[in-house]
């Protein structure tokens, strides 16, 4: 199914982008330019990325459960 009719990109690229580190809209226009012309895809794109697991977003929910160490003095 296409995502961004403008640029002809489906839901399954965008999942690959996702899946290479791109974890935002904006990460995914820089790789394939949808959602940076007509811009109606930016909300089917966040619903795309929002399903999935991405590895960026796992290692930032990682490191805000890990304890903080404290400061040396």
């Amino acid at each position: 199914m296409y995502v961004c009719s403008c640029f002809g990109i489906t839901e399954k690229q965008v999942k690959e982008h996702a899946d290479a580190g791109a974890c935002t809209p904006r990460q995914i226009a820089s790789v394939c330019k949808a959602g940076t012309d007509c811009g109606g895809c930016v909300r089917a794109i966040q619903a795309v990325l929002g399903r999935g697991a991405c590895p960026r977003r796992q290692l930032l929910a990682r490191k805000k459960q890990e304890p903080s160490l404290p400061e040396a003095a």
